[in-house]
């Protein structure tokens, strides 16, 4: 014989209350994220080492073509099915930028910074990768990109 279950009835002010700080968590996160201004935060006493505003335009092939934007000139392209990290967080950029309704004109800054960390920050929408986060192989793909650079 399977024994009953004892029903527990919360008090309705309890719902109401739960109810209305989910609502207001959501609400707040949402315009959290639409009226913060999404400024990068640099620690005290770190300085750029090198900086590069590059486009990154996909090739036939299914390479990609690195440019430097501001000297207008090729900086280097990444093999077909190479460089699956790069590829991963330019799309990512690339979906927000579609989403918030840009195009490719506006570039995006990669840049190291004197404490060692490298940063890709898409210009348009002010989203920024710190690259540092997904370790020194991927970190060192960057670099790599901006030590083509001038």
């Amino acid at each position: 014989m399977i024994p009953e279950r004892e029903s527990v009835i919360l008090p309705r002010p309890l719902l109401l209350a739960a109810g209305a700080l989910v609502a207001l968590t959501i609400l707040g996160a949402g315009l959290a994220s639409r009226t913060t201004a999404r400024q990068p935060v640099v620690p005290a006493g770190v300085a750029v080492v090198r900086s590069l505003d590059l486009g990154f335009e996909d090739r036939d092939d299914g390479g990609i073509l690195v440019r430097d934007m501001v000297r207008r000139r090729d900086v280097e392209t990444l093999a077909p099915g190479s460089n699956g990290f790069i590829r991963g967080a330019l799309r990512g950029l690339a979906r927000e930028r579609r989403r918030q309704g840009y195009g490719s004109e506006v570039p995006m800054r990669l840049t190291e910074w004197s404490d060692g960390s490298v940063t890709l920050e898409d210009l348009a929408t002010r989203e920024r990768i710190e690259v540092n986060s997904f370790g020194p192989t991927n970190t060192a793909a960057f670099r790599d990109i901006l030590l083509q650079g001038p």
